[in-house]
């Protein structure tokens, strides 16, 4: 794909709810225990099947390989969009658009189902099912670790941010991906079976590194917007590795022991049966304290059936990690 000086000054990154989702899905459907996200896999799969995901609109619309429609995939408009714009964005997919997409799904997976059948004959109506279902995936899957999950994309951008200061957008490239080549003027790509061309695709180019990307690339070309590239993100390997020692006396000073046990003990996301049963405090005690943490902004809750799931905010990763232990 050739770059002409106005690309090149059009290149940037972004962090992307959205590019998390089909990756993810095809994870938690998948029967192959995942070397990297087997943690995250367990957890969340048997929500999904309470849920019903794994036979609603998205086990139709992102097959277990191949073409995802590009509508679930618009562009970021800013470097993190949060969820509800994507989702809106979604919405906002012309007909023309969806109908072309779920063309070219049915062209590559020999035909539609139902539900995607009904979608193709009326977008407008039936995409409200669709991104009501993508809603309830976040809450499930993605919502309770994505503190956690954007710590570590922030900190790839970070890095990629540098080698361009230091190093110029060629080293850039060229470190991106083994399938990357950056070479007169124009970026190559190995293996990818239609070749990335200006006909093909946008001004400028966007960058996204994703958790659940795999080792290869994943692209989309949809003029007018710029070409998209996700790939996977440094760091992915530790990214459920548990981070935390118990801290010291200095951090249980300042919240109290329970305060501090609850927030070592949610290194993954827990209910508050979960907590009263793993620490041993009454489960109104957990509730009273989970209360005050997050009013602090120190967790975060997350709806996932019946059962109400707490995280670390961001917040209480910075200040676990700041206190001596």
């Amino acid at each position: 794909m050739a770059f002409s000086a106005s690309d090149l000054a059009q290149v940037r990154f972004a962090v992307s709810p959205m590019w998390e989702v089909a990756p993810g899905f095809r994870l938690l459907r998948s029967a192959a225990a995942h070397p990297l996200h087997r943690s995250w896999a367990d957890q969340v799969r048997p929500r999904l099947v309470a849920a019903g995901l794994d036979r609603g609109w998205l086990s139709e619309l992102i097959p277990p390989t191949g073409y995802v429609p590009d509508f679930l995939n618009p562009a970021p408009a800013g470097p993190a969009p949060a969820p509800e714009a994507e989702w809106e964005a979604i919405r906002a997919s012309s007909a023309d658009r969806v109908r072309q997409d779920l063309d070219h799904l049915a062209r590559h997976q020999g035909g539609l189902g139902p539900r995607l059948r009904m979608l193709h004959a009326d977008p407008q109506t039936r995409m409200v099912k669709v991104t009501d279902e993508l809603e309830t995936y976040w809450e499930l899957a993605l919502a309770p670790y994505w503190a956690r999950i954007r710590t570590m994309l922030d900190a790839d951008v970070f890095h990629r941010a540098r080698t361009v200061a230091e190093h110029g957008a060629r080293r850039l490239f060229n470190d991106l991906h083994a399938s990357l080549v950056w070479d007169d003027n124009g970026l190559r790509m190995a293996h990818r079976k239609q070749p990335l061309t200006r006909e093909t695709a946008g001004t400028g180019l966007l960058l996204i590194p994703s958790a659940f990307t795999g080792p290869g690339l994943r692209t989309r070309t949809t003029p007018p917007d710029p070409p998209q590239l996700a790939y996977q993100a440094r760091g992915v390997g530790s990214l459920w590795q548990a981070r935390h020692a118990a801290p010291g006396d200095a951090l249980v000073a300042v919240l109290g022991r329970s305060r501090t046990l609850l927030l070592t003990e949610l290194e993954t996301p827990a209910s508050t049966t979960q907590l009263a049963r793993r620490t041993g405090l009454s489960t109104a005690g957990v509730s009273q304290y989970l209360t005050a943490l997050r009013d602090a902004g120190l967790v975060s809750a997350h709806r996932a059936g019946r059962s109400v799931l707490y995280t670390r905010t961001a917040a209480a990763e910075t200040l676990l990690n700041a206190a001596p232990t």
